[in-house]
């Protein structure tokens, strides 16, 4: 399966930038592969060795750490770039040509069939779902991307028949010229903006799953999506519309009729099933995944059993506990005020909002008018950065807000003043970075929180 990858690679000099998760995993394919090839790894950790120690034994191996670590990159014949490396305010005018990755590389030249799912939110449980619909079809499926395995970790298990599913950040899309053979955008909202000279460079680096696609290669598409629909991408006519409305001038669609989830005429699933994946925006991915299965010509009937069998992932309006009568949930992955405005009309009843994060420059107008709207919500705590725009924003209205400099204090704060038989939710519309190492930890810890001292 990846005999023409290796030819490609066997007489490049190849430079890995970045050696996170990805980057370990090139090397490591690339070493199990050329045993006496010289290698070269740049990142900007100059105190990688202290925990990579092994990279000290590869005689083979030459290491460009610290401040200076982009020094000479152009001499490289190719530059295999980790997603989360960003080159925003490099010029990279001398070496853009060199530029790949792990993502690129695989699509290129291993023959294997794939399935790319990106969008703002929603990635990692559509991607998990799909491949568990996969594997209860008894398909050779492959979870790989940000929510799995880097793409190299299972480069010598594919199989002539194996499906890979690959969860694809905007990071990972920035640079490819080849597409997957299957595609979900599922929405673009504001986001990353910290990574992208613009938002519509980060628009951008989504539809690159879909420039790149030929004639016979499906996108799937948010059809409703406002700031897809401005972006005026030409969609290919056996290309399929999601909407939860109506989708009447396109060839291929999903759409919702009376309560029933069609693939174009063909009747899939009620959406009053009873589901663990709560909320509207959970139906909207749904849909994606039934239009992946009517291009497979997977059985709806097991679509269905898989997808009331599935419960949402970890950090993702995660129920935590009940505790003195209140239902504790944490959704840190809300990274976005539209996740948060989901979660809430998702989960109905919320009494108790948890807010606020790293400061983006992500507009929050709409969430705060949201909650000032809410019948519900009677209580807003709220964390820095964001959370003190939010705080002012609430000026003025019928909610109980309070400021805490730390989650532990919120979540006090929760636990004192959520009346009972409702909702306490963390959902914070905004990054974890610069309080937290990540959305996990962040949600681990409000977990930790709430299950002490009860």
């Amino acid at each position: 399966m990846i005999e023409k990858l290796l030819n490609y690679l066997e007489d490049k000099r190849i430079l890995i930038l970045g050696y996170g998760m990805e980057g370990e995993a090139t090397y490591r394919f690339l070493r199990n592969h050329f045993q006496e090839k010289q290698l070269f790894i740049a990142d900007k950790n100059a105190s990688l060795l202290d925990t990579k120690i092994e990279l000290m034994e590869d005689m083979y191996l030459e290491l460009s750490l610290g401040e200076n670590y982009l020094n000479g990159i152009e001499e490289y014949d190719l530059i295999i770039k980790a997603p989360g490396i960003s080159l925003k305010d490099v010029d990279i005018s001398k070496f853009e040509d060199k530029i790949t990755s792990e993502l690129e590389l695989f699509l290129e030249y291993v023959d294997v069939f794939s399935i790319g799912i990106t969008g703002t939110k929603g990635k990692s449980t559509t991607s998990t779902l799909m491949y568990k619909v996969l594997i209860d079809q008894n398909k050779d499926a492959y979870l790989l991307g940000n929510i799995g395995e880097p793409i190299f970790n299972s480069l010598d298990s594919f199989k002539g028949d194996s499906i890979a599913v690959i969860e694809l950040s905007s990071h990972a899309l920035e640079f490819v010229k080849h597409s997957c053979n299957i595609g979900f955008i599922l929405d673009v909202f504001e986001e990353h903006l910290d990574h992208y000279k613009s938002l519509e460079k980060y628009i951008e680096a989504k539809f690159n799953l879909a420039k790149y696609m030929k004639n016979e290669d499906y996108l799937i598409y948010n059809y409703d999506n406002e700031l897809m629909n401005k972006y005026g991408f030409n969609y290919k006519e056996n290309d399929y519309a999601i909407s939860l409305t109506n989708v009447a001038d396109r060839k291929n669609k999903a759409y919702i009729k009376e309560d029933y989830i069609f693939v174009n005429d063909k009747k899939a699933m009620n959406i009053n099933e009873g589901l663990n994946l709560k909320g509207m925006h959970n139906i909207n991915n749904i849909m994606f995944i039934f239009a992946a299965c009517d291009i497979l010509n997977l059985d709806f009937e097991k679509v269905i059993m898989s997808i009331k069998e599935f419960k949402p992932l970890e950090h993702r309006m995660e129920f935590v506990a009940t505790i003195n009568g209140v239902d504790y949930y944490n959704d840190s992955i809300a990274t976005i005020p539209a996740s948060t405005i989901n979660a809430i009309n998702a989960l109905g009843n919320v009494n108790t909002l948890i807010v606020g994060g790293k400061d983006r420059g992500v507009n929050l107008e709409e969430l705060i008018k949201f909650i000032r709207e809410n019948n519900t919500i009677k209580n807003v705590i709220c964390l820095p950065k964001t959370g003190e725009y939010i705080k002012e924003g609430l000026i003025g209205s019928n909610k109980n807000v309070y400021f805490a400099e730390k989650l532990n204090e919120a979540v006090v704060i929760a636990k004192k003043e959520t009346s009972e038989n409702s909702i306490c939710l963390l959902s914070p519309a905004a990054s974890s970075y610069g309080y937290f190492k990540n959305f996990e930890e962040r949600g681990r810890l409000f977990k930790q929180y709430v299950l002490e001292n009860n």
